[in-house]
């Protein structure tokens, strides 16, 4: 019994799938070779058969072209941030909550070292422990009282420069750690609240009462410097000098338009001016 052959193909028709097929590879190559990096970020190149982590460059963003076999890893490396809520405990023991966050970004030059030994959870593997670690470290040294009213500023310098220490030689760049809020127990609060209070009282009494004891002071010197001159005065003045004065008075006074009558012969020797009225 024979069979009729099969229907053959036409030339035309596996033209277009052999085409089909080559566009086919070539989009597969294409999309295995062709990386493009987004802006703000850079990438990490994976060699898997020659070396692996290739640490010499840093790929910036863009289009790239690699081997179909290697593999692109990107980061961030703009400014991130990541904020903490710790509880954490004072000089004298006491249980403080405070709220830090740290301003952070990769080293880019050094992005394929970070890859290579940190990973990609670098943030949870180095940078948080750094920033907690010297959180405890610095508000460990200050009492509550310090903390809530006078060292703010002090403590957030040192947790920055403290977790600068910590991430030296990480790859990691720290750009700044602001401490956000500090809490305290609402008695320790109150407490404080009201020392403060009895302090800037006392320090209103003080300014007062050192004001009223400077001018008791001035007034002091005033009445020295007016008893003394009075005294060189009294020194200075005779009974001759006095009548001369009164004469020169009396003429001067003899010498104006007004009406008046000069009577002399007073008892002490000067004239006596009556109005003739």
């Amino acid at each position: 019994m024979s069979y009729p052959n099969p229907p053959r193909m036409p030339k035309n028709g596996r033209s277009v799938i052999l085409i089909a097929g080559v566009i086919i590879a070539l989009l597969i190559l294409v999309f295995n070779v062709a990386v493009t990096v987004k802006a703000g970020e850079a990438g990490v190149l994976f060699r898997p058969f020659s070396g692996g982590v290739d640490v010499n460059r840093t790929y910036d963003e863009g289009f790239h072209i690699i081997a179909p076999w290697n593999n692109m890893i990107t980061y961030e490396v703009r400014q991130q941030e990541v904020l903490e809520t710790m509880a954490v405990l004072s000089s004298n023991g006491l249980e403080i909550t405070v709220d830090v966050s740290i301003w952070y970004q990769p080293e880019y030059q050094d992005l394929p070292k970070l890859h290579k030994e940190k990973g990609q959870n670098y943030l949870d593997r180095i940078v948080k422990p750094s920033m907690r670690s010297a959180t405890r470290s610095v508000i460990g040294r200050y009492t509550p009282e310090e903390i809530y009213s006078t060292k703010r500023d002090a403590i957030q310098k040192e947790i920055f420069e403290e977790t600068a220490r910590l991430l030296d030689n990480e790859y990691v760049q720290v750009n700044a750690v602001l401490v956000r809020d500090i809490t305290l127990p609402s008695s320790i609060k109150q407490a404080i609240e009201n020392k403060l209070t009895q302090e800037q009282a006392s320090l209103e009494y003080e300014f007062r009462l050192e004001r009223e004891q400077k001018e008791a002071e001035r007034i002091r010197i005033q009445a020295e410097g007016k008893a003394e001159a009075n005294k060189i005065l009294n020194a200075s003045l005779t009974e001759n000098i006095l009548k001369e004065k009164g004469i020169q008075a009396t003429l001067e006074l003899a010498s104006s338009p007004n009406s008046k009558v000069v009577v002399i012969g007073n008892s002490d020797g000067l004239p006596i001016i009556l109005n003739d009225k």
